[in-house]
Order: C-alpha cells, then sequence, then structure tokens
C-alpha cells in the first residue's frame, strides 16, 4: 500500500487523532508561540515549522510513492508521548511538555504508517524541536560562561588596541563609561537561532553527512565571535564617541548587524563546503 493509499484508508482515525492532538496542545502550543513573539531569543519559532513543511514538500516524491504498512509499536510511542506531557504538566516543565508534541507526532507517523516512511520523515519531524524554547537552567547554564568568555575576548582586543579597559565579571569599564555584557550579547540569542538555521542551510544545499555536521558546529564559533566583534565595536564607540554613541539605535542595530555577518560567515563557508558534494536531500 503507498502513503496515498493509506491516507485514503485511515482518513477517518487520523483525523480524529490529529483532533485529540489538538485538544491536548490547546494551551500548550499557544503558550509556546507567544513566548516566540515576546521573547526575542526564541523568534525564529515562527520559522522552525516553515522549514519542517519545506523538507516535507521537498521529499514529496518519494512519500506518495513510499509503500507504507502500520508498525504497532508506534502506538507505544504516542504512549511515551502522552505521559511525558503528563509529566511535564504535573511539574510544570514547558519544556517537557512542548517537545512530548514532537515525540507523539513521531509515534503516530510509525503507528500508522511504518519505519519506512518514519525515515522519511525523520528530518521534518526531528527539526519541530528547534521550535521548542530551552529549559532556562539550560540557558543560564550556557549563556552565563558565554558572557565570561565574550568578555575577555573583547577587552583583550580593545587592550591590544590601545584602549584602556578594566574587566569585572562581564562588566567592563572604560574611563568614560561601564558597559555590561548582557546575554544578548553573549552570542546565546544568535546561536540558537543559527545552529536551527545551519541545520536546514545544510540540507539545502545538499551536504554530505560529514560536512553537514562542520557546518551546524562551526554555528557555534561564528555566533560567538560575531557577538564578540559587536562588544569590541561598541567599547570603541564609548571610548572614542562617548557612552551615548553605544546605546540607542546603534545598540539595536549592531544586534542586526552581528546577526547578518554571522549568516554571511556561515554560507561562506557552506557554499565552500559545498564544492564537490553531490549527495541529495
Amino acid at each position: 500500500m503507498t502513503f496515498c493509499e493509506s491516507l485514503q484508508q485511515n482518513r477517518t482515525w487520523l483525523l480524529f487523532s490529529l483532533l485529540l492532538v489538538a485538544v491536548l496542545y490547546r494551551g500548550v502550543v499557544p503558550d509556546m508561540v507567544r513566548q516566540w513573539y515576546e521573547d526575542p531569543n526564541y523568534s525564529h519559532g515562527f520559522v522552525v515549522p516553515l522549514l519542517a513543511s519545506f523538507f516535507l514538500y521537498e521529499r514529496r516524491a518519494e512519500l506518495a510513492e513510499a509503500q507504507v504498512a502500520s508498525w504497532w509499536p508506534g502506538f507505544l510511542v504516542v504512549i511515551l508521548g502522552v505521559g511525558q506531557l503528563l509529566l511535564g504538566w504535573l511539574a510544570t516543565e514547558y519544556f517537557t511538555m512542548r517537545s512530548s508534541l514532537v515525540v507523539i507526532l513521531a509515534g503516530l507517523t510509525l503507528f500508522f504508517f511504518g519505519r519506512r516512511l518514519f525515515r522519511l520523515m525523520l528530518l521534518p519531524l526531528a527539526y519541530l524541536v528547534f521550535m521548542v524554547p530551552l529549559p532556562y537552567i539550560i540557558y543560564d547554564t550556557v549563556a552565563f560562561p558565554l558572557k565570561l568568555f565574550v568578555t575577555k575576548a573583547s577587552i583583550g582586543f580593545l587592550k591590544l588596541c590601545g584602549v584602556v579597559v578594566l574587566r569585572e565579571g562581564n562588566v567592563i569599564q572604560l574611563p568614560s563609561t561601564t558597559l555590561e555584557v548582557a546575554d544578548a550579547c553573549s552570542g546565546i540569542r544568535s546561536l540558537i537561532s543559527l545552529i536551527a538555521l545551519a541545520v536546514a542551510y545544510s540540507f539545502f544545499i545538499r551536504l554530505t553527512t560529514a560536512r553537514r555536521v562542520v557546518l551546524v558546529l562551526a554555528a557555534i564559533p561564528i555566533a560567538v565571535a560575531a557577538n564578540a566583534l559587536r562588544v569590541i565595536g561598541t567599547g570603541f564607540l564609548a571610548q572614542y564617541w562617548g557612552a551615548r554613541a553605544a546605546e540607542g539605535f546603534f545598540h539595536e542595530f549592531a544586534g542586526l548587524a552581528v546577526f547578518a555577518v554571522a549568516m554571511v560567515l556561515m554560507v561562506s563557508l557552506g557554499t565552500f563546503l559545498s564544492r564537490g558534494s553531490g549527495r541529495s536531500l
């Protein structure tokens, strides 16, 4: 039985299952979308489902012709996802609740269509994990050492350029003003978005698995280096043009410019890695 035939045959149960999922997540998903809108760290969440849909669209021919068969252990995966949702709700742990949606969708795919089709659906399903905001305990664990590293690197460069500067933790003291390297300047914000985009980009340009890993891992130093440039630029402006020059419009513009620079670096690296790579999606 092909995928299209299976959809036709099981459309009633599929619609019923999706309706149950919608009921279960009627409060979870809207709350997650609200965080995408309110928290700049996760604004990329709006793009993730669109990219996952594009991955499905790219494989539409393979999906339509794939031979499928129901695989009953997939129902156990669905039960596992529901249990994860329940545990997250009892513990008020949003990441557990939100990520359980991906588990349930994976389980439904396995149950209705089997393992062969699941392999074709694996990338779109797994990519949905990027839309789930990280727990704050993990976010803070990563953000704090990044802040210190970016601060140290920026201080070292400023001193090499003759700027009189001192550091106290993540605070940079200049003769005319004091700057604090906040979470937004640590690179964590652009790091999360850049990794999600690097994964998508690595499949768009059809890299081999090894080169995809290189490109995705490269997003980490690219994001950190770009944000260090932001702090360095802010330090130069504050030193030679005063604190006001480093605030307001420049501060907001610098955030966009930093991400643009990181994207250019990632695209350049991807172009270099794609030479001689003919692997398809």
